[in-house]
């Protein structure tokens, strides 16, 4: 395992040692809005309560292969918070939207919808540029907003009222690990291809100083921005430069500029990131991505198996499509476990008073019971102790501004059938 150690400033105490196919990075505080502190003053732990969450995740645009695992996250969780019910006196009602990207603007009619439903919260975006978009509309009206793959290093300081939290982690961690990666894979020079958003230069600018960290070189990096169809340019500058790698940060375009670089590079020098790692089958001819590495917030597919199959089996039992990635459905499962705990803490349904409960709840006080799930930590809470979460994609524990304070970051490897498993390199 690779372990990362911050300080508060963020300086990198630990060394990189890529030997497992995850690396557990923990990450320091730093400043932002602040937890809110207010709470019910009618708030009654067991009472009967009918939570309302919104989710804006993308069921169009350039991630919309992130929504279908999502959403299943976030439904599934939904299915076992309502199983506990008669327990608990808590119900959860999920309300689905369209978050799209910045080009097909979905969310602007999603989110005054999700508002006008009178949620608690909304789950989403998926992506950062996206939920730079309308968290302003969502903390100004009072509703936490809650994303479970939001990356940019933009939210750890944001003014959000205290009303803004992520299963994610910072770009910080990531970029950290992918750019080590990248070095000890050998390469002295590196080319990038990236999204022009918060998402695509904040993580191609942790990419980069972790490389050249190592004693690599950034050769070129070429950027386009979301709704561009042709990369020609793009692609033949970071070619021109001959780099060793070319690290793609990128969303769903990834698709279109694979197969220009083709035959012109070697599949086993590219890099993916989690804004567009996922399995390709037969999109491209076999063995087009044999060799080629990316990483993904979270633990790896491998360890979270009886997570997933349990997903599967529900999808199946309610009708719903089979998953072909589960990218951040655990970390949708988490944020909607968590918010119910929140909510059964505070014994209310209002917006800061479950904001006040999360990092509580999640284990940021420091003083609570472990608990690995809903029912267990449900019944810490009705027993009048203090739950702490440890959920399906990680520890989580927020610290003051709805940052989780420990995340891993997994590694991945593609092989001839162009999908990909745990890197065990």
């Amino acid at each position: 395992m690779s372990v990362i150690s911050r300080s508060r400033a963020g300086k990198v105490l630990g060394g990189i040692a890529l030997v497992g196919v995850s690396a557990l990075v923990l990450a320091g505080c730093a400043g932002g809005g602040g937890t809110a502190e207010s709470s019910s003053p009618n708030a009654e732990v067991g009472g009967d309560l009918t939570l309302k969450i919104g989710t804006a995740l993308p069921q169009t645009g350039n991630l919309a292969f992130l929504g279908p695992p999502e959403e299943a996250g976030v439904a599934y969780a939904e299915s076992l918070i309502n199983a506990e019910t008669e327990t608990t006196g808590l119900t959860l009602e999920t309300v689905y939207g369209d978050s799209g990207d910045t080009d097909n603007k979905a969310y602007e009619t999603t989110i005054p919808r999700l508002l006008g439903e009178d949620v608690s919260a909304i789950i989403g975006a998926a992506s950062s540029g996206t939920s730079l978009q309308f968290i302003d509309q969502v903390v100004g009206a009072g509703v936490i907003q809650f994303s479970p793959a939001n990356t940019s290093d933009a939210f750890t300081t944001y003014d959000d009222k205290g009303l803004y939290f992520r299963t994610a982690p910072s770009d910080v961690l990531q970029g950290e690990v992918l750019g080590n990666l990248i070095a000890e894979g050998g390469a002295q020079t590196l080319g990038l291809v990236v999204l022009n958003d918060s998402y695509g230069t904040g993580l191609a600018k942790y990419v980069s100083e972790a490389f050249e960290a190592a004693g690599g070189e950034v050769v070129a990096e070429s950027t386009y921005n979301t709704g561009d169809t042709t990369f020609d340019s793009q692609i033949s500058e970071v070619l021109a430069a001959a780099p060793d790698a070319i690290a793609l940060i990128t969303f769903d375009e990834v698709s279109t500029i694979l197969p220009s670089l083709f035959g012109q590079f070697p599949s086993d020098k590219l890099y993916f990131v989690d804004g567009n790692l996922k399995n390709f089958a037969d999109a491209f001819p076999a063995g087009s991505l044999t060799g080629a590495k990316g990483t993904l917030p979270g633990l790896s597919i491998d360890s979270i198996g009886e997570f997933t199959s349990s997903l599967d089996e529900f999808q199946s039992a309610e009708g719903r499509p089979a998953l072909e990635d589960y990218s951040y459905a655990a970390e949708s499962f988490d944020a909607t476990v968590l918010l119910a705990l929140a909510s059964l803490a505070a014994g209310s349904t209002d917006s800061e008073a479950i904001a006040a409960k999360l990092q509580e709840v999640s284990g940021g006080s420091g003083d609570g019971t472990k608990c690995e799930s809903y029912a267990d930590c449900a019944a810490i809470i009705l027993d009048g102790g203090t739950a702490d979460y440890d959920g399906i994609s990680g520890p989580i524990t927020f610290d003051e501004v709805g940052d989780p304070t420990e995340a891993s970051i997994g590694i991945y490897e593609f092989g001839e059938d162009n999908n990909y498993v745990a890197y065990e390199g």
